[in-house]
């Protein structure tokens, strides 16, 4: 069978994964050869390892890998720039050296084996395929309520994305020139490659358990990526506010009305409670649109300065 795609990288994000780092390279290296074997990629295609700025012994062991085999590449970023960013870089750094990029986390959750399916779609002419899972068996209640609720907040306020899908995509070449286009600092990857088009597919698999060292997204780190999704890709919360402004504008001309019937009638208003609560509400809410519209700004501020999303430190070949 003649596969569509001659070239393939894997580009794997890494930040202080010493402890999964030489299984993942294993597994990967096995299901590379694999592929060689089955005719579905070519010799020159390449597992590529971006360091994100660790702190362990991750590039040292991403340079023992190059050394030891030259499948295996290496980039090294020259500060931590956060996981999109490194995946950026990946993207970018080898776009021009193959026809097709699968990108996946360094824990290796993702299945692997998907990836035969993935060629496959591509051959059929897919530019775009998405790993979805298929379950989230693997996930806490919390974890999965939580999610859950942020695709359809993300949804609700006009982004178009996948629908448990992650970062494990596979994007061909035109893709990945499309993708070089978007010039935007603030990056959700998982929002702007839906916005490249062309044809796209979808590929379900079922996400393992971690098998060694911590997960790098705790809450904080979850909640502040789930606020950089919404806010780079919608302006729905500036109109809410907007609304829950004229809504409030409304009751408290009711409220008036009410109170002045209230005074002409000789009653009188007994206590400070409404008037407390009143001022406590409208306060948290004049600081929490504050909040909302800072966020805005502080996304323009950082889109004008232009400054690079990455740099390149070293990169193994």
């Amino acid at each position: 069978m003649k596969c569509g795609v001659k070239t393939l990288f894997f580009v794997v994000p890494c930040y202080n994964e010493q402890e999964v780092l030489n299984e993942t390279a294993k597994r990967l290296l096995e299901k590379f050869e694999a592929l060689k074997s089955a005719g579905k990629i070519s010799d020159e295609s390449r597992i590529c390892f971006v360091d994100d700025g660790s702190k362990d012994r991750t590039w040292e062991i991403i340079e023992r890998l190059h050394a030891e085999n030259p499948v295996f590449r290496g980039i090294k970023l020259s500060r931590n720039r956060g996981h999109q960013n490194a995946l950026l870089a990946g993207l970018m750094t080898v776009k021009g050296e193959c026809d097709a990029v699968v990108s996946l986390d360094a824990d290796l959750q993702d299945d692997i084996n998907a990836v035969d399916e993935m060629l496959q779609k591509h051959e059929e002419g897919a530019e775009i395929v998405y790993g979805v899972r298929s379950a989230r068996k693997t996930d806490t209640f919390f974890k999965k309520a939580t999610a859950q609720g942020y695709y359809k907040i993300l949804r609700l306020m006009g982004a178009e994305i996948v629908y448990n899908h992650a970062d494990y995509r596979l994007m061909g070449r035109r893709a990945l020139d499309a993708l070089e286009s978007f010039k935007e600092v603030n990056l959700f990857l998982r929002g702007i490659v839906p916005l490249i088009g062309f044809k796209t597919d979808t590929v379900f698999y079922e996400r393992h358990e971690r098998f060694a060292g911590e997960s790098k997204y705790p809450l904080k780190k979850m909640i502040s990526f789930a606020a950089e999704g919404i806010t780079s890709l919608s302006v729905k919360p500036i109109r809410l506010i907007s609304s829950l402004g004229f809504i409030i504008f409304m009751i408290s001309i009711a409220m008036l009305v009410y109170f002045l019937i209230r005074h002409f009638s000789g009653a009188t208003v007994a206590g400070w409670t409404s008037i407390v609560v009143s001022v406590w509400a409208i306060g948290g809410l004049q600081l929490l649109a504050i909040g909302v519209i800072g966020e805005y700004i502080g996304k323009i501020y950082l889109e004008t300065k232009s400054r690079p999303k990455f740099i390149v430190d070293e990169y193994l070949k």
